[in-house]
């Protein structure tokens, strides 16, 4: 059977549990329940078929290390939850740009990157090709919109399938998904949205409102946690497309304006890659009475959007396999904040399934 061979730009703590959750299901069974993954075979692709072939960061505490050693290199704090032998990978310096906030390199808040200008980059596209890649995953920093635009165009030059998970609007650019389609590349994005977490919590309370003809008034989603994550975010400079994907992710199940503020709020550092997430919600009910929701949802965050994407990995290797180009509407729907396309999960579901089948589907009657 074929690899899906991969490279990742960024490695943080979602890399991390990517890395780590391909081996510790490396051995999962395709007829049980396995907690934690939305498909263990996902075609014709087992999780051990992902095999990982290049690594890129600007942090001079990972760049020269095995990938296996640099995920747990400083400044990431996910704990270890499995092993992962010597990969053979080396981590290479990618390009800054904008990839790195002046407030990161100050170490103000205890902690940030270490970056040394003087080191050169290299040609990611070069490396791509030599490495033999088959999809390239961005997860660069918020708010890089140089450098996530550098890793697509690399993406691009090599002919690597690209998935992008930060809110950088690549895969739902119209300019940039037909760049994707004319050179015969999949895409899949924008921004992972995590198995079960905020943002996915809060679409299916909003759409439970509006389809139990409740009228949804004003909600609120603050989010906390303690990985470079949250320290990158702490600048509200590098949160403009990060709002505007959790908040439309949301208010796209509501089909008139309500007022919406959702998105980080606060850096705590002892909180580590856990993330907790408060929700309010004010809606009107029969005979024009208030309805108030309050929820609390804690969550060990980089796991969370490493499950969907192994998931969205292998949805882009097998469109390639299959000639399939362009950004994959259901897959990035199902599995991004701010695809090219919204709809309601359980369509977009329903289209990920029918698109691992190799089957047609018509949105209109589901």
């Amino acid at each position: 059977m074929p690899k899906v061979r991969v490279a990742i730009a960024g490695v943080g703590n979602v890399a991390s549990a990517l890395v780590q959750g391909v081996f510790k299901y490396k051995d999962a069974p395709d007829d049980e329940f396995v907690p934690g993954i939305m498909h263990v075979r996902f075609g014709s692709y087992h999780i051990s078929d992902i095999e990982f072939v290049a690594a890129f960061d600007v942090d001079e505490r990972k760049i020269g290390l095995d990938l296996s050693e640099a995920i747990f290199a400083k400044p990431n704090n996910l704990p270890k939850f499995a092993d992962v032998p010597k990969l053979g990978v080396e981590v290479m310096k990618g390009p800054v740009l904008d990839g790195v906030a002046p407030h990161m390199r100050e170490f103000r808040y205890g902690e940030g990157f270490l970056v040394d200008d003087n080191r050169p980059s290299v040609s990611v596209a070069d490396v791509l090709r030599e490495a033999g890649a088959d999809v390239l995953v961005n997860l660069v920093p918020v708010g890089s919109y140089e450098a996530s635009r550098a890793y697509a165009s690399a993406a691009l030059e090599a002919g690597v399938g690209f998935v992008n998970g930060i809110p950088e609007f690549i895969v739902s650019d119209p300019e940039w998904g037909k760049k994707f389609e004319e050179r015969g590349i999949p895409a899949a994005g924008d921004d992972f949205k995590s198995q079960l977490g905020a943002t996915i919590l809060h679409r299916a309370i909003a759409r439970l409102a509006v389809e139990r003809g409740l009228k949804v008034l004003n909600t609120y989603q603050l989010n906390i946690g303690g990985n470079m994550d949250f320290l990158n975010m702490i600048e509200e400079s590098r949160l403009k497309t990060k709002r505007v994907s959790k908040t439309e992710a949301v208010t796209s199940m509501v089909p008139y304006e309500i007022g919406a503020r959702v998105g980080p709020s606060d850096y705590v550092p002892f909180l580590g890659d856990r993330k907790v997430m408060y929700l309010w919600l004010e809606a009107e009910q029969f005979g024009g009475f208030k309805i108030y929701i309050d929820a609390k949802l804690s969550v060990m965050d980089s796991p969370n959007a490493a499950g969907v994407a192994i998931d969205a990995i292998r949805a882009v290797k097998l469109a390639m396999d299959r000639g399939i180009a362009g950004p994959l509407e259901g897959v990035s729907a199902y599995f991004f904040k701010h695809p090219p396309k919204q709809y309601p999960d359980y369509v977009a579901r329903q289209m990920v399934e029918a698109f691992i089948k190799g089957e047609e589907i018509k949105v209109e009657s589901l």
